[in-house]
């Protein structure tokens, strides 16, 4: 297990290592550079940004930019906001609650809507159900994230006002029902996608599962088909959902970002726009390392759930 533990985390360092290499070159070879935003502004001369580069090192080799980056980033220095001179944590760490919240609540859905009718179409196999399940995972894999949020905040907002159309809660109401209101929608419209990858997933894992010899062997000894399943099939054909969890992480962060916008969610997705739109390069670079963080102990921990779960994958 030490060595399975080991080797995961030497990856995950490798492939941190090149999310940060990519990311930081790319943003900086953009048009129009860090100071873009700067230069906007018919105030600013060519020798106040000239100053501006200086004191904020940007006349140096980009290597050595991002080599003085990196080491103040594992010291926890991540930089300060050109917006405003905050610290880039500090930035983050007012985002990160709305999004997680977000991407709980929506994964949560997902699993359990997903997981239900993965299993019953497995289960009632060319079913009407299955049919009909099949054509929604397809419609909701070929519509945009972004369409179906319009259509929520038309439909249930503007002429049903059963929801709000947006923002996290209402001004000057804090409780946790109105946190909850304001989140049915945008977390019911991030789950739609997922549901339907589950779905398929769940589906295609309950049929692997429900052809193997041991279930066969649990119908002969005369189990009802609902202990079966619950017992024999549902157990086995969750462990590769374990895998898929994490996987989908990266989906998940970019259609948040998608549905922060829609719905003017405060999110780090929402955040991430403001920021690359104002030109705002410590602060996209931090997003940018957040996140990969985040994706990165989600496979991390999935990987070691699925390998306590199963020891043929640790040891293999």
């Amino acid at each position: 297990m030490r060595g399975f533990l080991l080797n995961r985390l030497s990856q995950s360092l490798i492939l941190l290592l090149i999310v940060s290499v990519i990311g930081f070159f790319v943003l900086n070879l953009l048009p129009g550079g860090p100071l873009a935003q700067f230069g906007l502004d018919p105030s600013m001369t060519q020798d106040d940004l000239d100053r501006l580069k200086e004191q904020l090192g940007l006349n140096r080799p980009l290597l050595m930019q991002y080599l003085d980056w990196a080491w103040r980033l594992l010291q926890g220095d991540w930089g300060h906001s050109f917006r405003d001179g905050a610290p880039v944590l500090a930035v983050i760490g007012r985002h990160v609650f709305a999004t997680l919240l977000l991407m709980g609540s929506s994964t949560a859905i997902a699993i359990a809507i997903g997981t239900w009718i993965g299993i019953r179409g497995a289960t009632h196999r060319y079913s009407l159900f299955d049919y009909m399940a099949t054509v929604g995972a397809m419609v909701a894999l070929s519509i945009p994230t972004f369409w179906f949020g319009l259509v929520g905040i038309y439909i249930f907002s503007l002429q049903l006002g059963w929801l709000p159309a947006g923002n996290m809660y209402t001004i000057g109401d804090g409780s946790v029902l109105n946190y909850l209101h304001h989140l049915i929608l945008p977390s019911i419209v991030l789950s739609l996608v997922h549901v339907a990858i589950w779905s398929r997933y769940m589906r295609s894992a309950t049929l692997d599962a429900i052809s193997q010899d041991f279930v066969k062997t649990a119908r002969a000894k005369g189990l009802s088909e609902r202990r079966v399943i619950m017992k024999h099939v549902v157990g086995n054909a969750l462990l590769p959902m374990i895998t898929l969890a994490g996987v989908q992480l990266p989906s998940i962060l970019t259609g948040a970002l998608v549905t922060e916008t829609v719905f003017t969610w405060p999110g780090m997705g929402r955040l991430f726009l403001d920021s690359l739109g104002y030109s705002d390069y410590p602060v996209v670079m931090g997003l940018l390392m957040f996140s990969a963080i985040l994706v990165i102990l989600g496979n991390l921990i999935a990987d070691i759930a699925v390998a306590l779960v199963d020891p043929r994958i640790r040891l293999g």
